[in-house]
């Protein structure tokens, strides 16, 4: 059975809470991905993630200038997050119950993020 880490993105872009919008929007951008995980202020701290839909929701819609706020201003926290040994199945079930479409992979430290995507199209259930 197809586990979270079979099928996350190992390389995780992080970025402070304390940065600028407008910096989480370029680096979303040059990456080409939809979501950064806010890395946590302590290690018993939790993870926060900023999304496009949080940037379209909470400065677009509102004209707020992405240069005045912070990514910790408009980020999810506490996100979350998925065990690595999590049946993909149960990943989906957890997306859908939360009405979310990514979640940091974590098991004492970010292994990775996995996203509806990565469910789509590296989870091999439907040939089962």
């Amino acid at each position: 059975m197809l586990k979270a880490k079979d099928i996350m993105t190992s390389d995780v872009v992080t970025i402070q809470p304390s940065a600028l919008v407008s910096e989480a929007i370029g680096l979303m951008r040059q990456k080409k991905i939809h979501a950064i995980v806010v890395k946590s202020r302590a290690p018993e701290k939790a993870y926060g993630i900023v999304t496009e839909a949080d940037i379209a929701y909470k400065v677009v819609a509102r004209d707020s200038d992405p240069k005045a706020l912070t990514v910790g201003d408009i980020m999810t926290k506490p996100c979350i997050t998925v065990n690595p040994e999590m049946t993909v199945e149960n990943v989906a079930r957890l997306f859908a119950n939360n009405h979310i479409h990514r979640a940091p992979v974590v098991k004492d430290d970010l292994l990775g993020i996995v996203s509806i995507s990565d469910i789509l199209q590296k989870g091999k259930w439907w040939q089962d």
